[in-house]
């Protein structure tokens, strides 16, 4: 497996989020890694998408996902679950990627079929908020053999307030893998 490098984000955030399907996600912890596939993200398309928190224009919270693309953006949902994105585009587009689901390849026994659970089971929370995905602990990866598949569009999940940004169909997934959070 090899590391993304920053270019792979530094791109269109609906392409990075399709690219993103059947990449790896490695998490470290305690010198533990636990990898698993990326079967499930979200695209989020910057301040002028309304279901995206950068629409809210740059915050203290949302400071993240203006800066440089290929860093952590976690926020915290309904007061219990964290969300991990991957920021995307070039520094100041406020674009993101919220990864929806995993495929537990190597020690994850939890559930990661929502972004909730994900975050949960590889100990990711706002401690991480900024982390750079370049580094040793946690980072996204490629296979060399890379399995094929196809890919499922749909729209977001709960952003029903968004008006039609709620309709688009920014939603992928991996066609019948059984760790889709909801098909």
């Amino acid at each position: 497996m090899r590391k993304l490098e920053r270019g792979f984000y530094d791109r269109d955030t609906i392409q990075v989020a399709q690219e993103l399907l059947g990449k790896l996600l490695v998490r470290v912890v305690d010198g533990t890694e636990r990898i698993g596939r990326i079967v499930e993200v979200e695209a989020y398309l910057g301040p002028h998408d309304l279901a995206a928190h950068s629409a809210r224009g740059l915050t203290p919270r949302t400071r993240v996902m203006f800066g440089p693309p290929g860093h952590v953006y976690v926020y915290l949902i309904y007061g219990i679950y964290h969300c991990m994105n991957v920021v995307t585009q070039a520094e100041g587009t406020a674009s993101a990627v919220l990864l929806r689901a995993l495929e537990p390849i190597h020690n994850i026994r939890a559930r990661t079929q929502g972004p909730g659970l994900l975050c949960r089971a590889l100990e990711i929370d706002k401690r991480l908020n900024g982390h750079d995905l370049l580094s040793a602990d946690l980072f996204i990866a490629a296979e060399d053999a890379a399995p094929r598949f196809s890919i499922v569009k749909r729209p977001r999940i709960g952003v029903d307030y968004a008006g039609v940004w709620a309709r688009r169909l920014l939603r992928f997934y991996i066609r019948a893998n059984p760790y889709v959070s909801r098909r």
